[in-house]
């Protein structure tokens, strides 16, 4: 992605980050115009159709019909979506999920979960503040301790959540957050809870980095750095030993967010400090999800005692929500301990992901800036030829979404690969020829846009 692209993003997400902060404010003046004090003030104010964002909603799926696109999202799997899934009564291949070890229905994950339910039931029922702690969690969190060499972790309901409440408790008013122009929502919504001041830098551009603190550290008390270990829109990663020593000479604090990062990167799936051979340690903050690699659900935070026993008094998020279900605990703590034991299935991922990116290299996609980590975009360049790529390849019985704008810059939609240790090279060989067959078909996609305007 060039810095242009990621200027656009930044501008997309200072934009996200202007909705949300006038939300928290609750001001008079919103999308809608000003509230004046006239006996109709409120005309309009309970219909859905004047939220904002949702002409634009409107407008995408109209065009989509008018070129005959189906809604690629929110299909429905009817078995365990791994390689493989079952949609509509129909065995298609799958890149549509995270489910990077194919631990997700892994015999001796299931029976955990199992039995986390014959000891516990199906919910924690309230707070682990008010209904208690239990066994499990309490296992969870030492043993993401223990792989991250850090003292304590804690774990919360959801993923999304944790970014948001880690970040939006830690900071605030006389502080400044500084993360990837590419940086995940979760962290652009936390900064804006947070209060504190916000900026980011072009991805993956630490020179900008050390300039924008360099020129900026001296004015805040606390300086907080957040980028991804391994981004899930691209597939690339930042220099973690530069962004250590950074971090060390402006005197802020770094977190990583390892949702993707877990069980792809390194020999042994460890993650990116694994893979640059950076001691944990050296970084302050660790989080990472539960949904990809461990098989279950939510997030969690790694780091010093004093940390986590901070979040654990302080975060809206984890003391006003019920705790983490047993079973989800169980199966997670158990997809960790397989990753810790069996890293032949890291290097079958990694020899799957390599040869799917260097095939669609060989046949001249565009993979953008992917290291070929579990994670392989093929750019459209556009947002309809992205729709209808996915469409073509799901009427051939290959599942993956496209990835549009606004959540992109038209020029970087995409379609969007994950990579699985359970893919085989027959499919990836069919998948690719698949891909090259209906870009020819489609061209650069003049006729969509012709019938659109």
């Amino acid at each position: 992605m060039t810095r242009r692209d990621a200027e656009l993003q930044d501008a997309a997400l200072k934009d996200l980050e202007s909705i949300v902060a006038r939300r928290l404010v609750a001001e008079r003046e919103s999308d809608y115009g000003a509230v004046t004090a006239s006996p109709n003030y409120y005309e309009g104010m309970t219909d859905f159709s004047t939220l904002p964002g949702q002409q634009e909603l409107m407008l995408q799926r109209s065009m989509a019909a008018v070129v005959g696109l189906a809604n690629p999202f929110f299909r429905v799997h009817e078995s365990r979506a791994g390689a493989t899934s079952m949609i509509e009564g129909r065995r298609y291949a799958n890149f549509s999920s995270y489910d990077y070890l194919g631990l997700n229905g892994h015999p001796e994950v299931q029976q955990a979960a199992q039995q986390a339910i014959e000891y516990y039931g199906t919910s924690c029922s309230a707070s682990r503040v008010v209904a208690g702690e239990r066994p499990l969690h309490l296992k969870l969190e030492a043993a993401l301790a223990a792989h991250y060499r850090q003292d304590a972790a804690i774990v919360f309901v959801s993923g999304y959540a944790t970014n948001l409440a880690t970040i939006g408790t830690l900071l605030g008013p006389k502080d400044l957050i500084v993360h990837d122009s590419l940086a995940h929502n979760s962290i652009v919504v936390g900064a804006a809870l947070s209060g504190a001041e916000r900026r980011s830098f072009p991805h993956n551009d630490l020179a900008a980095l050390d300039e924008l603190l360099a020129a900026s550290r001296a004015q805040y008390a606390r300086v907080l750095i957040v980028v991804e270990g391994l981004y899930s829109m691209d597939g690339d990663y930042p220099d973690l030993p530069a962004l250590v020593a950074l971090k060390k000479r402006h005197g802020a604090w770094l977190m990583v967010d390892e949702a993707h990062g877990l069980g792809v990167l390194g020999d042994k799936g460890a993650g990116i400090f694994e893979h640059f051979d950076v001691d944990p340690c050296d970084v302050d903050i660790w989080m990472g999800t539960l949904s990809k690699t461990l098989a279950g659900c939510g997030g969690y935070i790694a780091g010093s005692a004093m940390l986590v026993d901070y979040l654990k008094c302080m975060a809206g998020a984890f003391i006003y929500s019920v705790g983490l279900s047993p079973p989800i605990a169980a199966a997670s703590l158990k997809a960790l301990e397989i990753l810790h034991r069996e890293p032949a299935r890291v290097a079958l991922l990694h020899r799957v992901s390599r040869f799917f990116w260097e095939r669609a290299k060989a046949r001249g996609l565009d993979v953008g800036t992917s290291e070929g980590y579990a994670i392989v975009p093929i750019i459209t360049k556009n947002s309809l030829v992205a729709v209808a790529l996915s469409q073509k390849l799901f009427e051939n019985g290959i599942n993956v979404q496209p990835i549009i704008h606004p959540a992109v810059p038209e020029q970087c939609a995409r379609l969007r690969f994950f990579l699985t240790a359970e893919h085989t090279d027959a499919q990836i060989e069919m998948t690719i020829d698949a891909i090259c067959a209906a870009q020819a078909a489609i061209g650069d996609g003049s006729f969509l846009l012709a019938a659109t305007s």
